[in-house]
């Protein structure tokens, strides 16, 4: 596959820090067995992924704004593009030695994000998108599966924990959407389960709450790959609403009114 300069730039990004989180997450799970455990590591791990990704994309675009999980929104002088990055999607697998994590990093041009990169060093897979160019597992093209039912389909979904709120609400909706489907799976990383979509690793993914750099490059991997992305109320307002919903056209409106169902 080709891809563009900046594309590239933000591959070399991704990998740089995704190296970085390599060697800390060997350290981590070496930490496993102290009494103090790896949170302050992790932290810190976390903090200069970012660092190096600021790092490089600054160099290569001096004027871009970003919008980041540490550093939250840095204005430059081109308002009209923006990086949003999570450094370390996953924070809570990482910190307990489970290898499913990424390092995501999309840009919006005028609001609209026309490329992303979600790269887990664990397993080297690394998924790249740009508008109207498809969307690829390394140098292969994705597409999202085209099972029609979700008697049929495995979905993945965000689960609540400590301190995240509305776990009534969703344990209603969990139980709708298992009494429909063929199969659950919560991975950690919404990153991942979006890219697991567009590679047709799994057939739908929904979440709440969530931050733009959580979603933001994986939005875009499911479009391209042919998939469909709203939030819960079928409309484009993710960010705002902080909720997603994805699948293939006929999964994802499935999903969409099993959600809805009443209690």
């Amino acid at each position: 596959m080709a891809r563009s300069a900046i594309l590239n730039v933000m591959v070399q990004a991704a990998m740089k820090a995704g190296r970085s989180l390599a060697r800390d997450f060997g350290e981590v799970q070496n930490l496993q067995v102290s009494l103090k455990g790896p949170g302050d590591y992790v932290s810190q791990a976390d903090k200069k992924a970012e660092d190096i990704i600021f790092s490089e994309l600054r160099r290569a675009r001096p004027d871009y704004s970003f919008l980041m999980e540490e550093r939250g929104a840095v204005e430059g002088a081109d308002s009209q593009h923006r990086w949003v990055v999570d450094p370390l999607d996953g924070t809570t697998n990482f910190l307990h030695g489970i290898p499913v994590f990424a390092v995501s990093i999309a840009l919006e041009r005028q609001g609209q994000v026309v490329a992303g990169v979600i790269y887990n060093p664990a397993t080297d897979e690394l998924f790249t998108s740009e508008r109207g160019g498809g969307a690829f597992l390394n140098d292969r093209r994705l597409r999202v599966a085209a099972r029609s039912k979700l008697s049929d389909a495995v979905i993945t979904h965000g689960m609540p924990h400590l301190g995240r709120g509305k776990h009534g609400h969703y344990l209603i909706e969990l139980r709708n959407v298992m009494g429909e489907a063929a199969g659950m799976r919560a991975f950690g990383a919404a990153s991942l389960e979006l890219a697991s979509v567009a590679a047709g690793r799994v057939d739908g993914y929904w979440d709440e709450p969530l931050a733009p750099w959580d979603m933001a490059a994986g939005i875009l991997m499911v479009r391209e790959a042919g998939g469909f992305v709203s939030d819960k109320n079928g409309q484009q307002d993710m960010y705002e609403q902080k909720n997603i919903v994805a699948g293939n056209e006929v999964i994802q409106g499935q999903l969409l009114r099993t959600l809805k169902k009443p209690v």
